[in-house]
């Protein structure tokens, strides 16, 4: 695994440059998903409007002021959180904790803060004392729907977490009643339907304030989601952020964290061996067939491990259903022997990796949509077909995965399959309302 650049480049190129540790390789995942989504909404919007789709909005801006107040505390804010945390992860971090973990805590450098949030807004104050004029003037300029791409990136960065954060927190609420603060700025506990529908919402309210057609719209961003899904759900199987199945019975993990195949009674075996891993630390509940993390340790029982047996076919590489996620960026699992990195455990008995099936479906499906797109010619119908396609590629990828589940009429449901199965009738709702469109205009 590789849990940040250090291990990348340690293990690609054979140097070990310690300062590579504070850049994670799911948050460089992250970032480079949300760039490629950008690039192919810009795409998408730019081909809507040479289609005479989208039309631009002509607003009023003022040139030549001074900079306000406001910017240049924008400005020195910006500066000086960057500052605190960029300055005191390089200065300032304590070994024994991970980069993630000193992020979200409240520890930084004030000082790296307060130079640069002086040198930011003084950058600001000198930009704006560059362009002033003696009487400031409004001029009218043509905005295109495209050229707002920048802003809705960073309104789904911002919404896109706090979504993320308030669905995690609902499905765990026993965690956060227990422990609000810890769980709102803790670095995990991120749940993409949450992020989702939070940037979809933020997004579509700004498109609407903007003027631009919100079902042509959606229809470019959506073809972009399942690209960024993809790229996302590599940084999850890289570094090991334990998104991943559950458990694979027909492996196990030697001694020397190696996968081989489980003899008769291995598996077994392992969970007595490594009892204090799989029970400690975990409630085992069997009508809801799932794992809850709790901070207690009283589980006593070992039967309920979720598990399925399912050796590798011939023609496929192993950790394709079976993975132990060495050095996994959560430290989950036991120790590696003679292992002394930072992250050095690894799992017991490996699961499904289910970040590398997403990724596979996704990119598989983006590549579909983005060939076929110029052939769909009512609008409404690539943004039902991804719907679907997300809606039941989740579902299914749920059946194998360890989730916290509800209890609804005798079933037991996870947050993402009560979302994902939404979003199916969503999608169908969207095609059968934009077939009917097209059947009245042609009537």
């Amino acid at each position: 695994m590789y849990p940040n650049l250090y291990y990348i480049f340690k293990d690609f190129f054979g140097v070990e440059w310690e300062f590579l540790k504070i850049l994670n390789t799911f948050g460089l995942l992250v970032a480079i998903c949300f760039i490629v989504a950008a690039v192919v909404i810009n795409s998408e919007l730019k081909r809507k409007e040479k289609q005479g789709l989208l039309f631009p909005r002509e607003e009023f801006i003022t040139i030549g002021k001074p900079a306000s107040f406001y910017d240049l505390l924008i400005n020195f804010i910006v500066g000086f959180g960057f500052g605190f945390k960029f300055i005191g992860l390089i200065f300032n971090k304590p070994a024994e904790i991970s980069s993630q973990t000193y992020v979200f805590s409240s520890e930084g450098n004030f000082f790296g803060g307060l130079i640069l949030a002086i040198l930011l807004a003084g950058l600001k104050w000198w930009e704006k004392d560059k362009q002033k004029l003696k009487s400031p003037e409004k001029r009218s300029v043509r905005i295109w729907p495209h050229d707002r791409v920048g802003d809705m990136v960073i309104l789904a960065l911002i919404f896109g977490i706090i979504g993320a954060k308030i669905f995690d927190n609902l499905e765990n609420w026993d965690d956060f009643i227990a422990n609000p603060i810890e769980r709102i700025f803790s670095a995990g506990g991120l749940t993409f339907y949450g992020g989702l529908i939070c940037a979809g919402i933020a997004i579509c309210v700004f498109a609407y304030k903007k003027g631009i057609k919100l079902i042509h719209l959606v229809d470019s961003i959506t073809i972009s989601l399942l690209l960024g899904y993809a790229i996302g759900r590599i940084g999850c199987q890289l570094s090991g952020d334990g998104d991943w199945g559950v458990y694979n019975s027909a492996y196990i993990t030697d001694s020397s964290a190696k996968i081989v195949p489980a003899q008769k009674g291995a598996f077994e075996a392992q969970l007595a061996l490594h009892k204090t891993y799989f029970l400690d630390g975990m409630v085992l509940d069997s009508g809801k067939n799932t794992l809850t993390y709790v901070t207690d340790r009283k589980s006593s029982s070992l039967d309920l491990v979720p598990h399925i047996e399912l050796k590798a076919y011939s023609f496929i590489p192993t950790w394709m259903v079976a993975y132990n996620y060495p050095q996994n960026v959560n430290d989950d699992g036991i120790l590696i022997p003679g292992n002394n990195e930072d992250h050095n455990r690894v799992l017991p008995i490996p699961v499904f990796p289910t970040p590398f099936y997403e990724t596979v479906i996704c990119g598989f499906l983006f590549l579909v949509m983005w060939i076929f797109r110029k052939r769909i010619k009512t609008a409404g119908t690539i943004s039902g077909i991804y719907f679907i396609f997300n809606g039941l590629e989740r579902f299914i990828v749920e059946k194998i995965r360890v989730n916290n589940r509800y209890d609804f009429l005798g079933i037991h449901p996870s947050q993402a399959e009560i979302i994902s199965f939404c979003l199916i009738l969503f999608g169908l709702f969207i095609l059968v309302k934009v077939r009917l469109k097209a059947s009245n205009d042609e009537g």
